[in-house]
């Protein structure tokens, strides 16, 4: 079977971490949750229902999450002009797959916001496929976005590394059986991402990429 690389995006690939815990924090306090920001900040990773989940608890009342969710796609939307891919990133996906790995970007993002995310990213000369939110029943830490990148590289899991940037991210590489690299640029402390699992741990896209020799993701 091939092989795969597959990539989460916020906070991995692109500088959107901190730009989604401001939209969070808006909306929530817009229904009156006013929360500290470094807790929203540990919760990004996740979308939106297991997120409300994880800062509101299960036993909440529900009928404002719609409204919730809308509001933070609607003040995140603000920063679309802002959206920064981090230094070596669309170079990391370029050098992975002239190694031999099919660049498969893990997002659950929906319609224009894939759409953006992908334009800013620039790198759609090397990528394999992308997922998106009608692939995944389960946000992170569930395993079904990794399941779908999987598919849509068509590997299996012994044949695939994930690379992401949160907690979230290697939970869910790890129920669906795929080893992590993780990345502290997304906000979350090396510490915090070995503690979790994390196969290696690098810096950024361009400390990964000059690593990439030293690197598993390095070997097609």
């Amino acid at each position: 079977m091939p092989s795969a690389a597959l990539f989460d995006v916020d906070g991995t690939l692109l500088d959107t971490s901190y730009l989604h815990t401001v939209a969070w924090s808006e909306a929530l306090a817009q229904f009156g949750f006013d929360l500290d920001m470094a807790r929203v900040h540990g919760a990004i990773g996740m979308a939106g229902d297991q997120l409300l989940d994880h800062l509101l608890g299960l036993d909440r009342d529900r009928a404002q999450d719609g409204g919730i969710s809308a509001a933070q796609q609607a003040l995140y939307a603000r920063f679309w002009p802002r959206l920064r891919a981090f230094d070596g990133a669309a170079d990391l996906l370029r050098e992975v797959a002239a190694r031999g790995r099919r660049v498969v970007l893990a997002s659950s993002a929906s319609g224009r916001d894939l759409e953006v995310v992908r334009r800013v990213l620039g790198a759609e000369d090397v990528l394999w496929a992308s997922t998106g939110a009608e692939d995944v029943e389960a946000s992170k830490p569930a395993p079904d976005l990794v399941h779908a990148a999987l598919r849509r590289a068509e590997a299996g899991p012994g044949q695939a590394l994930f690379v992401g940037d949160t907690r979230w991210d290697i939970q869910a590489a790890a129920a669906a059986g795929v080893p992590c690299i993780a990345v502290t640029c997304g906000g979350v402390a090396e510490c915090e991402l070995r503690a979790a699992g994390a196969l290696e741990v690098h810096a950024g896209p361009a400390a990964l990429l000059a690593a990439l020799d030293d690197s598993a993701l390095g070997q097609g």
